[in-house]
């Protein structure tokens, strides 16, 4: 994987919630120069991110219902639509757990299916991915981790959405870890794709991510890692992503 293709599975990412214009000018301007596939902001950077973005071919990605995933889906309906009018191409969803943890999958689709039709009819090829904390699902559902991986691929998959995505980086469980990359590449079966995201601050484990079935990459650490990759000395990338 040379360093054009590993840019283009990155989504650049600042959300912490601390995080001031200068710091997502700084984002945005190394996305620009390293031809990353998106910047991945906080709604209220959506609008700057877009205009700043124009004409770059780097996408403006927004998370919805983040970092906890405990909005109504009305809610995350709204939130969508409002970020997508402002510019976003790319949302990513933080799922509701229960639903997942209870196995409960017409409840997960049927929240995710709002959200999908609301986003969908303001733009209808927004990309959509489906954040479900894999690490706390597997960590929660002891003995049931595949089982309950297999059926958030099923409710990502029934309710139109494009790719699954690991995790918000934020869960005290954890981040992406290369078994569940591997469920999701399988039981994904090529109707969605794979975001891995959470601790990945370093080339080896991106390229690990990547091998286990990883099309995209949610990382702040993606410059230090194009470092890496160019035999640069890097940091270790900003803590919580």
């Amino acid at each position: 994987m040379n360093a054009s293709e590993l840019a283009a599975k990155i989504d650049h990412t600042i959300l912490k919630p601390e995080a001031s214009a200068a710091e997502v000018d700084k984002v945005i301007a190394e996305a620009i120069t390293h031809r990353f596939a998106s910047v991945c902001i906080s709604p209220p950077f959506v609008a700057h991110t877009s205009a700043k973005l124009k004409g770059s071919g780097v996408k403006t990605c927004t998370v919805i219902g983040f970092p906890n995933g405990t909005h109504k889906a009305t809610i995350k309906a709204i939130e969508a639509t409002s970020t997508i009018k402002e510019g976003a191409e790319e949302i990513d969803i933080v799922a509701y757990l229960p639903h997942l943890l209870r196995l409960d999958l017409d409840a997960a689709r049927g929240e995710l299916i709002e959200i999908v039709r609301a986003a969908r009819a303001t733009r209808s090829d927004v990309i959509i991915k489906v954040i479900v904390e894999s690490a706390a699902l597997t960590s929660i559902n002891k003995g049931r981790e595949e089982e309950t991986i297999k059926l958030a691929c099923r409710a990502v998959i029934e309710s139109g959405c494009d790719f699954i995505k690991t995790s918000t980086g934020f869960h005290p469980a954890g981040g992406a870890d290369e078994r569940v990359v591997r469920w999701m590449d399988h039981y994904g079966a090529g109707a969605i794709k794979v975001k891995a995201s959470g601790g990945i601050r370093d080339l080896r484990t991106a390229r690990l991510m990547v091998a286990a079935g990883a099309d995209r990459l949610g990382m702040s650490a993606g410059v230090s890692v194009m470092n890496e990759l160019g035999g640069q000395d890097s940091d270790a990338g900003a803590p919580g992503y």
